[in-house]
């Protein structure tokens, strides 16, 4: 809990389940981009010098997928997984006889997941699982504190061939226009099709206006991300509401993104979601842009 940013609380975490006998291999995942993609460490992949991060699309098929996406704990021997998860499990070394899989509580939705990798098989409601319980909780809300204090996490910054932009906008109407033209000229040089740019410029209208109706007076976040054929564009808003994009879907306003705004959102984006934590609640879609690229002309 005293862990100043999130690799080191990955690094305290990790290593102290190490510990427990029986276990092979442990593995952090932790939800960004408002539920597109987890991102994921494990314990041979931290030094005292690093922690090293990789990403894993929230769409494979692969356990901590799974829990994050309906809050389920799953342990399993490996012939019981073998038979959901074949490639995954196959994958694995001998001596990973079993698996153990539980969320870290969020508000409204998990902020990630763990994974055990186990040389022996544990009892699902044995004294291991309430253990493990226990350590996800307290996992959950050194993630949550870190975040509230606004330390950086890796993965933000760009890298390779992923674009990222990001852009604070205010509690003004004006913004909404403002965070179109960001998007605009963030793909400016990305020959883009004209229908591709539409699609998002429409749907982010729909998310930054529902972001700044929720964003109480304060501030509300746009980051596009552009990786490979993948274009994300998620807005966080600051609000602390309880109600969840999925309540609202019975509002009956045409334009509001907890209605029929969203089932705008939904039939454009190739992907979309939302995730609520403890600064307020993330929107996000993604577009397939390469189906819809058109080559440079002279």
């Amino acid at each position: 809990m005293g862990a100043p940013d999130i690799d080191e609380v990955a690094r305290r975490l990790l290593s102290g389940l190490m510990e427990l006998k029986g276990i092979y291999r442990v593995g952090l995942a932790l939800s960004e981009v408002g539920g597109r993609r987890l991102r994921f460490t494990s314990s041979t992949a931290i030094t005292d010098e690093s922690v090293t991060w990789c990403h894993i699309d929230a769409y494979d098929d692969v356990p901590l997928t799974a829990v994050v996406r309906n809050g389920e704990a799953i342990i399993r021997g490996r012939d019981t997984m073998h038979r959901r998860y074949e490639k995954f499990v196959s994958n694995q070394p001998d001596e990973v006889q079993g698996f153990a899989v539980v969320p870290l509580a969020g508000t409204g939705s998990p902020l990630g997941g763990l994974i055990v990798y186990l040389r022996q098989v544990w009892e699902p409601t044995g004294s291991e699982r309430r253990l493990l319980d226990s350590v996800a909780q307290h996992a959950a809300d050194a993630v949550r504190r870190v975040r509230e204090l606004g330390s950086s996490e890796p993965g933000e910054t760009s890298s390779g061939e992923e674009l990222v932009g990001h852009l604070v906008l205010h509690d003004d109407p004006r913004s909404v226009g403002r965070a179109r033209r960001f998007l605009r000229g963030f793909v400016a040089d990305e020959h883009f099709s004209d229908d591709v740019i539409d699609t998002a410029e429409l749907c982010l209208s729909e998310l930054a206006t529902n972001a700044l109706m929720h964003s109480e007076g304060g501030t509300f976040e746009l980051r596009v991300t552009l990786d490979g054929p993948l274009l994300t564009v998620a807005v966080r808003d600051r609000g602390r509401g309880t109600q969840t994009v999925a309540e609202a879907t019975t509002d009956e306003d045409p334009l509001m993104i907890s209605g029929r705004g969203l089932q705008l959102v939904e039939a454009l984006a190739d992907r979309w979601g939302s995730e609520r934590d403890a600064l307020g609640t993330i929107v996000w879609f993604a577009l397939d842009v390469e189906s819809g690229s058109s080559e440079a002309t002279g």
